[in-house]
């Protein structure tokens, strides 16, 4: 056979996902009889609320269940769901037809982002942030541009940064996590406000990230770029706040100018958001839903607490405030460091000998991300409990 000349597309060439890669080890070393416990990947481990299951077993369970494809941009009845949603949360009134139902957030920020930019464009990104924005972006020839928001800025973004990085760069587009991930920071109601209103005033186009809106330990749940502009986009999904990841299931809401471009992509990426999840996935705005997804958050915040009253005897130390989200983003002592050099190793050490799976940060900031770490305290209380004992342990036998 003579040897191929093909090759994978320069394209293509991103950066792997340590998270997922982190997780797919925890399975194996659980396959082989390990107790593992894993504080890494971000999904709630309640499972989605009971009104959505129950409506999920009776449509499966129904004599002839008929599950065709539906409408690219999700069905009327789910679009008018979330628009009730932006009412009931925000105050909004938002028509169904600026609602587009994708395949998980992931599936509207592909498309999201095809439709708002050009190759060539340059779009920025608050650091530390989620890393599958960068390689969607770098995959569509985007030029992408880290903006700083770590430790020197206790990890917050606010507009007058942003009219910085603008002048430097000439952003044409920002996408913006709040609460974020990894740090679980929020930007305020008027950082928000000015952040969404500068970005409308000076042609740069604001992808909000709010999927986590909702998962938030105040007395604000998430505050919504489209309650003072709706020029840039909003992202969000069932996964976390409903605790249904598995489900693929999320949601944009699309400016007027772009609402062509997504509902013409949308036919040709996905053909149709999953039709069971859509039909189950309305029960998720039930009374019932909420509160049991209230709960959930509840009892995140007795877990937050837990980490909290433990940062001492862990020596982690210069840790970006946890707003909201179930992620607290931290840098290990001083004594790790020396030792290991970066968390990479750190963490890779600890997997195999704590038997406890924590994210190196280096898939959230390519500048600093290799002095910290993010955990998931999305896995429980009496995990974490466990969890952090493990940790404190290991710790001690570091030189």
């Amino acid at each position: 056979m003579a040897a191929s000349n093909f090759s994978p597309s320069r394209r293509s060439a991103v950066d792997r996902f340590q998270v997922m890669d982190i997780v797919g080890e925890v399975e194996t070393m659980k396959a082989q009889g390990i107790d593992v416990i894993s504080l890494g990947a971000g999904e709630p481990s309640g499972g989605a609320p009971a009104a959505v299951n129950r409506e999920a077993a009776r449509l499966h369970n129904a004599e002839v269940p008929i599950f065709n494809y539906t409408p690219s941009l999700g069905t009327r009845k789910l679009r008018e769901a979330i628009v009730g949603h932006y009412r009931h949360w925000y105050g909004l009134d938002i028509d169904y037809t600026s609602v587009a139902v994708t395949t998980g957030s992931s599936g509207a920020f592909v498309t999201g982002f095809i439709a708002a930019f050009d190759a060539g464009d340059r779009v920025g990104l608050a650091s530390p942030g989620y890393p599958a924005y960068r390689n969607i972006l770098r995959a569509l020839d985007v030029d992408v541009v880290d903006l700083p928001a770590g430790l020197e800025t206790n990890f917050r973004f606010n507009a007058d940064l942003l009219a910085d990085y603008h002048a430097e760069h000439q952003l044409d587009g920002l996408i913006l996590a709040s609460p974020n991930n990894p740090t679980g920071t929020m930007v305020t109601r008027e950082d928000m406000r000015q952040i969404a209103t500068w970005c409308a005033e000076n042609g740069v186009r604001l992808v909000s990230d709010e999927i986590y809106h909702g998962i938030t330990y105040g007395d604000d749940r998430g505050t919504s770029a489209w309650e003072f502009d709706r020029n840039g986009m909003v992202i969000s999904s069932f996964s976390k706040y409903w605790g249904m990841p598995g489900w693929r299931l999320g949601w944009m809401l699309m400016p007027a100018d772009l609402e062509p471009a997504v509902s013409g992509l949308a036919g040709s990426i996905s053909l149709c958001p999953p039709a069971a999840a859509q039909y189950a996935a309305i029960e998720a705005f039930s009374q019932d839903a909420y509160d049991e997804s209230d709960a959930e958050v509840a009892e995140f915040a007795r877990t937050r607490q837990l980490v909290l009253e433990n940062v001492d005897r862990l020596g982690w130390r210069n840790a970006a405030p946890a707003d909201g989200a179930f992620y607290y983003y931290t840098q290990p002592s001083q004594k790790i460091l020396d030792h290991y050099g970066n968390t990479v190793e750190y963490a890779a050490d600890m997997l195999q000998h704590a038997h406890v799976a924590v994210i190196p940060g280096v898939d959230f900031d390519h500048v600093a991300g290799d002095q910290f770490i993010r955990i998931s305290f999305a896995a429980g209380y009496d995990a974490v409990e466990r969890a952090i004992e493990r940790i404190v342990e290991f710790n001690a036998t570091i030189e």
